[in-house]
């Protein structure tokens, strides 16, 4: 992947070649493949390649093209290549060598500000158009990749990164309040819902399925709608739905690999999302003579698990049956020792040039891609967003919707054979089953659990901003949590993918690690193909036979070993030993939290009380199985605040 950049001179002036040397200059320090600026009177586009692909390596961004008369500068990794050169009627004879970026020219020409939603893979892109003198640029639907704009009367620049805006003499770096009041309202690890705004006033970004058209008179940003073509799939059998299934996601896992010269690699725990892609990629890449390179993930030897029976902390066992089944695999388990959320923390706010909440996981995510890194790994796969698309399946939501429909005969089968499945009484999921059914039992049950997420925006801010009310909200406030999605789990999932700042988050530490590592992430998990069929397919075939997840737990069968495959009865659980690595960092963490407590900034920001509530607890030493209460992500999410603002204002 890449990144890009571009001035625009509203006024008609030619673009001032030293503001274009200052965005590149910015960029220098990420790896690349090869550097380059095209100017032409009020234009500039730049782009900083990393070359992931066979064809990537024949490619010269910028790209201008004389005949007819338009420009681009592009960050992208097409997945439908085949799809897209057969409605261009492109021959045969030309495709192996045309670039990708060659082909969404072909695809503006054709079909216009239409052309985003039939471009399926990772991409944010920027065209002029210099008959209609405009730039006309798109963000691939769930934000793998970044695009930031600043708009002042004269000038419109872009980037891939903010900081290169932040060199510009007409940018002026400020805190954007608002921003940051949404983010500390909001309890959930996501981004504030109008993804448009960042933490600096005045620097945007495209959103995820956001297209934008740039004139001398104005901007302009639409949402485009790449599931808008879903229909419901009728097959005759469950075998039918496998085959199906088994066939687009294959074509998902290899439409990266397949094009890639460097050696790939796969995120691995012991799950079904990370072990059905590592399962597809390895068997497929053995037909090439290529081995697949895994990166799990485990605690430090010293970590002694208090995790219930049901979660496993260490996935080592799990994972190792799933790489000697599947086989062609080697594999690498890796304990980051010494590393932690707070030895981290410089690294994660350079990488994301803004405060985070993820940072339980911080310390493999970064880990991994620098290991991957330094074994020379091009792609690296992962399945981060199986959750709602290959593994989707709510078996208690579901079995709601049966009661409430009075089909007794059916969950009566159900219930009985998933609670055989998962080894939990009947009387224990009837009882869920019943407040899944009909909710309003649920405001019958006692208030607030000790452990409800306390209000950590400080209230005078909150007001200044405007962001008071919304601290009523607990959808707001609760914002990627079951509160903030419809009891219906059909509703649910489609407000999931309909809401873009859900993944937001994940897509920009993706774009930004790979930038810093030269590494091209890739989730089949998300691929449109696999989401469209995903969506299509009845419920049923999510849930059956007491099977949640059912589709996936079906169509691995032969690819997955049984014990990972049908297992109902314990799942892995991340960061459980993120205290446990903090203990080495706890006295540097209580001084830097004390002398947080004297600063007047974060004292106008944060409810101080609850901050200092939580620190009295840390001075005693905070227990390892309290990693996912309230107290240490207060602690931990003020120290990233604190650090950021002193980083960078």
């Amino acid at each position: 992947m890449s990144a890009i950049a571009g001035i625009y001179r509203l006024d008609s002036q030619s673009v001032q070649a030293e503001h274009g040397h200052l965005v590149m200059e910015v960029l220098a320090h990420f790896p690349a493949d090869q550097r380059a600026v095209w100017n032409q009177g009020p234009v500039m586009l730049g782009c900083h390649a990393q070359w992931m692909t066979l064809q990537s390596t024949q490619e010269q961004l910028p790209h201008y093209d004389p005949v007819r008369k338009l420009a681009i500068t592009a960050d992208i990794i097409l997945d439908n290549r085949d799809e897209l050169l057969d409605q261009l009627m492109v021959h045969h004879a030309l495709r192996s060598r045309m670039t990708d970026s060659e082909i969404v020219l072909k695809s503006y020409e054709k079909w216009g500000s239409r052309m985003p939603e039939r471009l399926i893979g990772d991409f944010a892109f920027v065209i002029w158009d210099e008959e209609k003198q405009l730039l006309f640029g798109a963000r691939d639907f769930s934000g793998a990749r970044t695009l930031y704009y600043h708009h002042s009367e004269r000038h419109f620049s872009f980037c891939t990164m903010i900081k290169p805006l932040l060199s510009l003499p007409y940018v002026h770096k400020q805190l954007n309040e608002n921003w940051l009041a949404q983010f500390m309202a909001i309890s959930g690890v996501f981004e504030p819902p109008d993804v448009s705004t960042t933490v600096y006033d005045g620097i945007h970004q495209l959103p995820p399925s956001h297209m934008m058209t740039i004139t001398r008179n104005q901007i302009s940003l639409t949402k485009y709608n790449a599931l808008r073509n879903v229909v419901p799939l009728q097959l005759s059998s469950s075998q039918e739905y496998e085959e199906a299934f088994r066939d687009v996601f294959q074509r998902a896992v290899m439409s990266r690999l397949c094009r890639s010269h460097k050696q790939a690699g796969a995120y691995l725990s012991g799950g079904l999302d990370s072990g059905s892609v590592v399962s597809f990629a390895a068997k497929a890449l053995q037909q090439q003579n290529r081995p697949l390179q895994t990166f799990s993930y485990v605690p430090e030897d010293e970590f002694e698990d208090w995790t219930p029976k049901r979660r496993l902390a260490d996935e080592r066992p799990l994972i190792a049956q799933t790489v000697q089944f599947v086989e062609n695999i080697q594999p690498r388990y890796l304990d980051f020792k010494g590393s932690s959320a707070f030895s981290e923390m410089d690294d994660w706010l350079d990488i994301l040039e803004s405060p985070y909440k993820f940072f339980d996981n911080s310390f493999w995510l970064r880990g991994i891609h620098e290991q991957a890194s330094r074994a020379d790994i091009g792609i690296l796969l992962n399945g981060q967003r199986g959750n709602y698309s290959i593994s989707w399946g709510p078996a208690l939501d579901y079995y709601g919707r049966l009661m409430r429909s009075f089909n007794w005969i059916q969950l009566t089968r159900e219930v009985k054979q998933y609670s055989k499945n998962t080894n939990i009484s009947r009387k224990a999921l009837y009882s869920v089953i019943c407040r899944k059914a009909f909710p309003g039992i649920n405001r019958l049950k006692p208030a607030a659990s000790s452990h409800e997420w306390p209000q950590w925006i400080h209230s005078d801010f909150a007001k200044k901003t405007g962001v008071y009310d919304q601290l009523q909200d607990r959808s707001f406030t609760g914002i990627g949590s079951t509160y903030d999605l419809p009891d219906d789990p059909l509703v649910a999932r489609q407000v999931h993918f309909d809401r873009v700042n859900v993944w937001s988050t994940t897509g920009t530490s993706g774009s930004k690690l790979s930038l810093r590592y030269g590494i091209g992430g890739h989730d089949p998990t998300n691929d449109l193909r696999v989401i469209r069929f995903c969506l299509s397919a009845p419920i049923e075939q999510f849930v059956q036979q007491g099977m949640d997840r059912a589709l996936i737990r079906r169509s691995t069968k032969g690819w997955l070993p049984d014990s990972i495959r049908l297992n109902q009865r314990t799942r892995g659980i991340q960061a459980a030993d993120s205290i446990h690595r903090l203990r080495n960092h706890w006295p540097q963490m209580i001084t830097e939290l004390e002398q947080m407590q004297q600063d007047t900034q974060i004292q106008q920001m944060i409810n101080m009380p609850v901050v200092e509530k939580a620190i009295q607890e840390a001075r005693h030493g905070i227990h390892p199985n309290q990693a996912y209460h309230a107290p240490i992500k207060l602690l931990m999410r003020s120290l990233i605040l604190y650090r950021f603002l002193k980083k960078t204002f």
